[in-house]
């Protein structure tokens, strides 16, 4: 118990709330039961909402999470007493309020993400549409949040966390300086190990190439991606000096080293910018990637550019 109220100390203050968006569907109610323990680890507060259209609700209620649901929907009218009814089951010293709000999920969830430290939703399968008014409302708020977004997804053992490690896919030193920082945020609230992914690519074999040339510049790509690791990295494990990191340079594709390694991940981490899409804004192909197939919770950290 002391260990666990240093950690929390050493996380610093964050006083925003996490927000977690709530329609009464089971994955709703699986990302309550995550947040309040996310909650407790980081010493926040918690903010439930529940989005509702009032002249809809009768045929369709307001949904936010996928539309893939299950049936066993909790009334609309009872969406937000039964959330924070969970919620102080499940720990009664994490402070939660709970509020439903007028309008469609995403543009009210967007909203709320201005004022949160983080956001948390719980879908069981974000399915990869045509369109923004189709697509899945988590790809879209992985899109456009102004603050990480936490998709509570995957198995037992990720969404108990049970692995006691934290994975993070390593961008450029320019701009994955929050997505670093969150990670190690994580990690040193969990007191567990953090996994720091790069990927690297060999370059491709021209016909003029000689045998012994590709190897070369092979080891030049994964001497690169060791350095900009080492760059990432200098600053901020002087300030997390309890988090144990193991970094790992790897030939590959990122999307799917980092898919593979999440079914031994209690949460993976990646930092995104917001890509255009000729039907509307998309989070970028790595975070896409683990959106779909991660086999624990995924956050998506907002990069600049």
């Amino acid at each position: 118990m002391q260990d666990a109220v240093v950690r929390r100390k050493a996380v610093g203050a964050m006083e925003l709330p996490l927000v977690v968006g709530v329609d009464g569907s089971a994955p709703s109610l699986l990302a309550v039961d995550w947040a309040v323990d996310e909650a407790g680890r980081l010493g926040l507060s918690l903010r439930l909402v529940h989005a509702f259209v009032p002249e809809r609700e009768q045929d369709a209620p307001a949904r936010t999470g996928d539309p893939e649901t299950s049936s066993q929907r909790v009334p609309a009218e009872d969406v937000v007493p039964a959330a924070a009814a969970r919620a102080r089951r499940r720990d009664p010293d994490v402070k939660a309020d709970a509020e439903a709000v007028p309008g469609d999920a995403l543009p009210v969830l967007l909203e709320e993400s201005r004022h949160a430290s983080a956001l948390v939703i719980g879908v069981p399968a974000l399915r990869e549409l045509t369109g923004l008014l189709l697509g899945s409302v988590g790809q879209a708020l992985a899109a456009r949040a102004r603050c990480p977004v936490i998709v509570v997804r995957g198995d037992g053992a990720g969404l108990a966390s049970r692995h006691e490690r934290v994975l993070l896919g390593a961008g450029d030193p320019d701009t994955s300086g929050e997505a670093v920082r969150f990670a190690f945020r994580e990690a040193e609230a969990r007191g567990c190990t953090l996994d720091i992914v790069r990927a690297w690519k060999r370059p491709a074999r021209k016909a003029a190439d000689r045998s012994r040339q590709v190897p070369e510049a092979a080891r030049r790509r994964e001497a690169q991606a060791s350095a900009l690791l080492d760059t990432l990295l200098r600053d901020v494990v002087l300030d997390h000096p309890r988090v144990r990191v193991r970094t790992t340079t790897v030939e590959g594709s990122a999307r799917s080293q980092l898919v593979r390694r999440s079914a031994a991940a209690d949460l993976v981490i990646v930092g995104a910018r917001r890509g255009r899409h000729p039907l509307g804004l998309r989070p970028g192909r790595t975070a896409q990637a683990l959106l779909h197939h991660a086999k624990c919770p995924v956050a998506v950290v907002p990069l600049p550019g």
